[in-house]
């Protein structure tokens, strides 16, 4: 099980009500069943519209149980922004 960072940017950080938190988890769909655990409500509807970067890389239409994590890494949540 990996260890690291996820941060949240726009309505996620808005809906999460913190910029960041860790993860502990072996792969993104583990660390979002996580997320979804710890903050049941908006939170679980604006991540269904987000785009996820881990360690800088798009997470594109890939599945997320196939993306794996590295320990000390980073998930950055981006929800769509109005102008691009």
């Amino acid at each position: 099980m990996a260890a690291g960072t996820i941060r949240y940017w726009a309505a996620a950080k808005a809906a999460a009500g913190v910029a960041e938190e860790p993860y502990a988890a072996e792969n993104l769909a583990e660390a979002l069943d996580a997320v979804r655990e710890r903050h049941p409500g908006e939170l679980v509807r604006v991540l269904r519209r987000c785009s996820f970067l881990v360690d800088g890389d798009p997470v594109g239409t890939r599945g997320h149980e196939t993306v794996r994590l590295a320990e000390g890494g980073t998930v950055e949540v981006l929800p769509p922004f109005a102008g691009g």
